[in-house]
């Protein structure tokens, strides 16, 4: 048995049901837990606290699948979380072909992400894309697979795991078919009524930033007989679901020409009138301050770029840079207009996105009002004790 020994009163965080096991906490184990392996975790006391993933290249040494200790971790623990995961969905997600089937610790299955691409076309069943970024469920694969295309009827299982967190653990980057046909260079999906272009092979994370859902249905309710700006635009999200929403012109600006091929191709798929469309193949940042100087205003003005900050050494930097877009994006509005505003850097918390959006309203001499604040669907659960999943967050804000 392999036994994991937290030294004096490190166990307070998993009495509070946190999931994580850090390094640090650790006095001593018990056995020879092998990557993945499954190991008991005890209080100082000798308490049963855990069974928990042992990741021994990773500063999260541990990270818990159960806290029953009556509860064994094998094939059935794995079918039984990942149906109830599937059900969840099933019964808080519609009117979208692009769902998050699961969410790492929110689902009770630390390190998996899975995404389930139903066609538009409706012509097959679907593609199921994972990503494996722990010791724990990489040991699980096979088990996991089994269990999805069991629970979801989806025999397509394609992996990508091609993050750098996996080198924390020990893992290589890895991408490949894991069950079922390989996928298509695009796969057409529906969301909110807007037809888009995912290609889960080489786009970015799974394909399609899923977690974005509802804010573009936001932006298509807002979006009516307005000109819009949306700056790192990928293939092209938000700025479909303002031209769905009636927008008359949106212009839309992103570094990767390929990425826009696609966008503009979501824009045909939809039937779109495409003289509403602009695409800026360029830097955002230089974008942005380019299109004041000209003196171009907008109504609605969407900013969401990659993340900024990878680790809390990098909080600073990202900070700057948020100020800077922020700023920008601001004095771009005219007078009544809406900022969208993302953040999905997790070591930036809401509360520090925020303050620094207030000093780029500040500095940029309007008086921004918060209208809302944004965050992912419910296909995006949170667990009380694991703020750590909480990494997307965003304000709508207007200016009189």
């Amino acid at each position: 048995m392999n036994i994991v020994t937290l030294k004096p009163s490190k166990e307070k965080s998993l009495l509070r049901r946190h999931p994580w096991v850090y390094a640090n906490a650790i006095d001593r184990v018990e056995g020879k837990p092998a990557p993945g392996a499954t190991v008991i975790v005890r209080a100082a006391d000798g308490r049963f606290l855990g069974r928990a993933a042992y990741s021994p290249h990773s500063q999260i040494r541990a990270r818990v699948w159960s806290f029953d200790e009556n509860e064994p971790i094998d094939h059935a623990f794995f079918k039984r979380r990942v149906q109830r995961a599937v059900a969840d969905r099933r019964a808080m997600v519609s009117g979208t072909g692009a769902v998050r089937l699961i969410f790492g610790e929110a689902d009770g299955l630390p390190g998996l992400i899975v995404d389930h691409y139903a066609e538009d076309a409706g012509n097959g069943r679907g593609q199921l894309v994972c990503q494996f970024m722990a010791a724990g469920v990489e040991a699980w694969k096979e088990a996991i697979v089994a269990a999805l295309t069991s629970a979801t009827g989806c025999p397509n299982v394609y992996e990508r795991s091609d993050v750098s967190i996996r080198e924390k653990e020990g893992l290589e980057q890895v991408t490949g078919l894991l069950a079922g046909d390989e996928p298509p260079e695009t796969i057409v999906t529906n969301e909110n009524g807007v037809r888009y272009h995912v290609d889960v092979r080489n786009g970015h994370k799974t394909g399609f930033y899923v977690d974005q859902r509802d804010n573009r249905a936001l932006v298509q309710t807002y979006a009516s007989e307005r000109e819009v700006l949306n700056c790192f635009c990928y293939t092209g999200g938000f700025s479909l679901a303002a031209m769905k929403g009636g927008a008359k012109r949106v212009v839309s600006v992103d570094s990767s020409g390929e990425a826009l091929a696609t966008a503009q191709k979501n824009v045909d798929a939809n039937g779109f009138d495409a003289q509403r469309a602009t695409w800026l193949d360029a830097d955002a940042f230089k974008t942005l301050r380019r299109l004041y100087d000209e003196g171009e205003r907008f109504d609605l003005v969407v900013l969401d770029p990659p993340k900024f900050a990878a680790s809390r050494e990098h909080v600073d930097r990202a900070a700057r840079a948020y100020k800077d877009i922020n700023l920008t994006g601001l004095k771009l509005l005219r007078p009544g207009g809406l900022l969208f505003t993302y953040s999905c850097s997790g070591a930036i918390d809401s509360a520090l996105f925020q303050k620094i959006v207030a000093g780029a309203a500040a500095d940029a001499k309007v008086d921004a009002r918060i209208l809302k604040r944004l965050g992912a669907g419910v296909d995006h659960p949170l667990l009380t004790a694991f703020p750590e999943g909480e990494y997307l967050k965003g304000l709508l804000l207007q200016i009189p």
